[in-house]
C-alpha cells in the first residue's frame, strides 16, 4: 500500500487540463509525487483572455495567469516551465525531457502519466509565413510578442488569415490600435460553427466596424523584406504590417502516436469516459484529446477551455485512484465580435446533414427585451432539429445582448435529449428589462412546432 501512496505522476502540458488534473489529484491523494512539464514559460493561464489583453481591456497580459509554478509548489506540485518532453517509452514508463533554458536532456520515470499536451496553431505551408510581423496566438509569449510588435512598429494595416473565433476576436483587439484590417477566409463564410444565414449577421457587424472581408479565397503568399509587407490571396494584394495566422488548431499528438497510443478518427487521442488511453497507466485530457458528442454519440474534437478543465478534473481524480467519468459535450461556444455576440451549440444544419440525419430548421428574429424598453435589440435564433421526432440537434444565436444566457438554455436541452416541443414549453424568466413575454427561444421553438 505504501508504494501506491507515493506513486510518481507525470503530466505533459501545464495548461488548463494538465494543471486542473494536478490540483484535483493533489486534493484526492496528498501522497502522490506530482510533476508537470510545460514547454512554454507559463502554466495555468486563461488563453481565451489573450485577445482582450492585446486589446488593452485587461491591464497586463500576465493577468491571464491563474497560478504560477511557485503557487503550485506550495501545494506540493512541481511545475517545470520551459521543459519539453521529447520522447516517451510506455514499456519502461520513462520519458526523455529537455530543459530548454540549459539545453540539458534527462530521463524521468512515471508510475502514471497524463498527456495534456494541448494543441498548436495550424501553420499552412505559405511562403513568407515566418517573416517578422507574422504571428499565431496560442500562449502568453505569443500575446506578448504581438503586443510588443504593435508598440514598436505602430502598424496601420493588417491582415487576419482565418475567420474563426480567434480571428474575429483579434479583429476587435487590433482595430482598437487603429489598424485597418482585412480578414481573409478560405471558406465561403466566416465562423463555420454557424450556418451561412447566421454567419451573415457577423459579416455585417464586421463591415459596419470597418473590417474588410475576403471569403472563398486562400492565401497563396506572404511577402516582405526585413518584415511583412503584403498578403496575396487570389489575384489581390493586401498591404500588411502585421499578420495574424488564425487558421485553426491541431492537437499535439506526435509524442503519443510515436509511443503507440491510439489516435481517434478526429486526429486527437482516443480515450474512454475515464480519460484512459489504450495503454496502461496513461491518461489524456484537454485539447489533445477527443470527447464524445452527446448529439451524435460519436467522438468529436472541440478544443475549448471548458472541456479541457472538466476532462482534467476527471483525469486528476482517476490518477489518484478514483473512478470519475466525463459525460461528453455538445460543443457550446460563444464569441464577441465588436458589439455583436455569436453563439452555437450542438450541430449546424450542414453538419447534421453530413451526419446523415433528416433535418429541419426554424429561424426567428425577436426582441432581446420588451419592445417598449430602451436598449432592446434584435436576437436572431436558429434551431436545428430532427424531422419526425423533433429531437433537438443544435442551435445558434446572434445578437447584441442576452445571447450567452440563451445559448446555455439550448445546450441544457441538448444534454437532456429534449425535443423542440419540450424546449418550447420551458418556463423562462420574464421581466421587461431582460426579455419579452415570449422569449426569442420560445418564439423559434413554437415556429418549429408549427
Amino acid at each position: 500500500m505504501s508504494n501506491q501512496q507515493h506513486e510518481r505522476v507525470i503530466i505533459i502540458g501545464g495548461g488548463a487540463a494538465g494543471m486542473s488534473a494536478a490540483a484535483k489529484a493533489r486534493r484526492s491523494n496528498p501522497n502522490l509525487e506530482l510533476v508537470a512539464y510545460e514547454r512554454s514559460g507559463y502554466v495555468s493561464y486563461g488563453a481565451c483572455g489573450l485577445p482582450y489583453a492585446i486589446k488593452g481591456e485587461i491591464a497586463r497580459i500576465e493577468d491571464v495567469v491563474v497560478r504560477t509554478p511557485a503557487q503550485f509548489a506550495k501545494q506540493g506540485i512541481t511545475a517545470l516551465v520551459r521543459h519539453e518532453v521529447l520522447a516517451l517509452d510506455t514499456v519502461a514508463q520513462t520519458l526523455e525531457v529537455r530543459n530548454l533554458e540549459t539545453g540539458v536532456t534527462f530521463t524521468d520515470h512515471y508510475d502514471k502519466l497524463l498527456i495534456a499536451a494541448g494543441g498548436s496553431p495550424s501553420r499552412p505551408p505559405i511562403p513568407g509565413a515566418n517573416l517578422p510581423g507574422v504571428f499565431a496566438l496560442r500562449n502568453v509569449e505569443d500575446a506578448l510578442a504581438i503586443q510588443a510588435w504593435i508598440h514598436q512598429h505602430r502598424p496601420s494595416q493588417g491582415v487576419i488569415i482565418g475567420g474563426g473565433y480567434i480571428g474575429l476576436e483579434m479583429a476587435e483587439a487590433l482595430a482598437v490600435h487603429d489598424i485597418e484590417l482585412t480578414i481573409v477566409e478560405q471558406l465561403p463564410q466566416l465562423l463555420p460553427s454557424l450556418d451561412a444565414e447566421m454567419a451573415a449577421h457577423v459579416h455585417a457587424e464586421l463591415e459596419r466596424q470597418g473590417v474588410a472581408i475576403q471569403t472563398g479565397q486562400g492565401v497563396s503568399a506572404i511577402n516582405g523584406d526585413d518584415r511583412v509587407r503584403e498578403v496575396i490571396a487570389g489575384a489581390t494584394s493586401f498591404p500588411a504590417e502585421i499578420v495574424i495566422m488564425a487558421v485553426g488548431v491541431r492537437p499535439n499528438v506526435n509524442l503519443a502516436r510515436q509511443a503507440g497510443i491510439t489516435i481517434g478518427p478526429t486526429g486527437a487521442i482516443a480515450v474512454d469516459d475515464q480519460q484512459r488511453t489504450n495503454l496502461p497507466n496513461v491518461w489524456s485530457a484537454g485539447d489533445v484529446t477527443e470527447a464524445i458528442n452527446l448529439v451524435t454519440g460519436k467522438p468529436t474534437w472541440v478544443p475549448l477551455g471548458t472541456t479541457a478543465n472538466k476532462q482534467g478534473k476527471v483525469a486528476g481524480e482517476n490518477l489518484a485512484g478514483g473512478a470519475a467519468r466525463f459525460g461528453g459535450i455538445v460543443g457550446t461556444s460563444v464569441v464577441k465580435i465588436f458589439e455583436t455576440t455569436a453563439a452555437s451549440t450542438g450541430l449546424t444544419e450542414a453538419r447534421a446533414k453530413a451526419e446523415g440525419l433528416a433535418v429541419k430548421t426554424a429561424s426567428a428574429t425577436a426582441n432581446s427585451r420588451a419592445h417598449y424598453m430602451p436598449g432592446h435589440a434584435d436576437i436572431h435564433v436558429r434551431l436545428v432539429y430532427e424531422a419526425g421526432s423533433g429531437r433537438m440537434l443544435g442551435g445558434q444565436l446572434v445578437g447584441h445582448e442576452g445571447v450567452s444566457k440563451r445559448i446555455d438554455i439550448i445546450a441544457a436541452a441538448l444534454h437532456a435529449g429534449w425535443s423542440v416541443e419540450q424546449l418550447g414549453e420551458l418556463d423562462l424568466a420574464y421581466a421587461p428589462p431582460f426579455s419579452p413575454v415570449w422569449d426569442p427561444i420560445l418564439v423559434a421553438a413554437n415556429l418549429a412546432k408549427k
